[in-house]
């Protein structure tokens, strides 16, 4: 068998140096602000001051519009090393590439041109307004409208849960423009934080990823251009859909990194911990909780990895591998910091470690871009399409 035949089971060597430079600015400034951006519930401007000045805050962007033009499968890594490190923090690339996908699937070039370069450049952050206060899973329950008038689109609604909203200065926002048709009648504009009617809720009390900002955002009579609609009216919700098949990459990557944080701190610790004369590591108990959570963070990994390889082809399976990469990550994420505060016992319980903020932050990867229940349903019915 040639040898080729296996260079698809190792990262190529340009990835693991992404990794290596990663990991060396998250390492000296990203984890040292992490308990203080959770502690506060404050956005970390010094993390993302880093990150932006080492290109890591949009790395997807494309060359042509001044990015560092990485690959699906880099940016991946991007996020796992940032969130390795903070989980707030790996949400400014995360939610950046969010933010800008439907441009980048369906906008036009001069809309591409205009807003891309200052998310490239740090100048600008991007949102994406999908969900709304009786609209999240059935996101095509949306209520939140947009009338045309002569040159300009007029949005009123309400839309909830936002990643960075108030920090984003662009938002991707989906509206109504042909009522009583469902999804069909749903379409996808650019809105800035500075037009007029454009305000923000109170910032959410959650249980983690605390420094990043989640607010409902507001839309007053917000009047925009024509051309800010993204791809032609009615296909907003298709551009939604094929959207969170890449991104649910990017969750899963997030996952992969707080699961691989609170293993590398807990590994080091039960070595580190004695009881009854000897490390915690010499005990067998420990030894298989500690075997356990590597495999099942491996093995997320490849899927992964896998997913985010699909994503850059635009492979027609992508829908079923991203659906079961973030939920299998998100699982293992979860299950694996859990373990993580069990092996500190009761140190694991209190805010002088970090596990159990990990802990806290892994349970949102369950949940947003569709929660685990429904990746469940998106992979069932890819699954059956070949059957019916």
């Amino acid at each position: 068998m040639p040898t080729d035949s296996f260079e698809a089971y190792r990262l190529p060597e340009e990835h693991e140096a992404v990794r290596e430079a990663v990991r060396a600015v998250c390492d000296a400034k990203v984890a040292p602000n992490a308990a203080e951006a959770d502690e506060t519930s404050e956005f970390p401007k010094a993390s993302y001051e880093a990150l932006r000045s080492s290109d890591f805050h949009a790395p997807h962007i494309p060359e042509e519009y001044g990015g560092a033009g990485a690959d699906a499968l880099a940016t991946a890594i991007v996020i796992e090393e940032v969130a390795r490190a903070c989980a707030s923090s790996s949400l400014i690339p995360a939610v950046n590439k969010l933010g800008t996908m439907p441009l980048l699937l369906s906008g036009s070039e001069e809309l591409k041109r205009k807003y891309l370069p200052p998310v490239a450049s740090g100048e600008a952050m991007f949102s994406y307004c999908l969900s709304e206060p009786e609209a999240g899973s059935d996101a095509a329950s949306m209520t939140t409208r947009a009338v045309r008038d002569g040159d300009h689109w007029v949005l009123d609604g309400v839309k909830r849960w936002i990643t960075n909203a108030g920090v984003s200065r662009y938002y991707t926002v989906f509206a109504v423009t042909e009522p009583g048709v469902g999804a069909k009648g749903i379409s996808a504009f650019v809105v800035e934080k500075s037009d007029a009617g454009v305000s923000f809720g109170a910032p959410e009390k959650k249980l983690g990823i605390k420094g990043s900002p989640t607010r409902e955002v507001y839309l007053d009579g917000v009047r925009i251009p024509a051309d800010r609609i993204i791809g032609e009216p009615g296909t907003g919700f298709a551009t939604a859909m094929r959207t969170l098949d890449h991104t649910r990459v990017t969750i899963a990557a997030q996952a992969l990194g707080i699961a691989q944080g609170a293993l590398d701190f807990s590994a080091k610790y039960v070595t580190e911990r004695t009881q009854f004369g000897k490390a915690v590591a010499d005990f067998q108990g420990v030894q298989f909780m500690l075997a356990d959570m590597a495999m099942k963070l491996e093995a997320a990994r490849q899927l992964t990895y896998a997913a985010a390889a699909r994503s850059e082809r635009g492979d027609a399976d992508l829908t079923f591998f991203g659906a079961a990469a973030k939920c299998y990550a998100s699982d293992a994420a979860m299950e694996i910091t859990t373990d993580a505060v069990q092996l500190l016992g009761g140190y694991g319980y209190t805010r002088d470690f970090p596990v159990e903020r990990m802990m806290r932050d892994a349970k949102i990867t369950q949940i947003y871009e569709g929660t685990n229940q429904v990746q469940r349903i998106v992979m069932a019915r890819q699954l059956l399409k070949a059957f019916r």
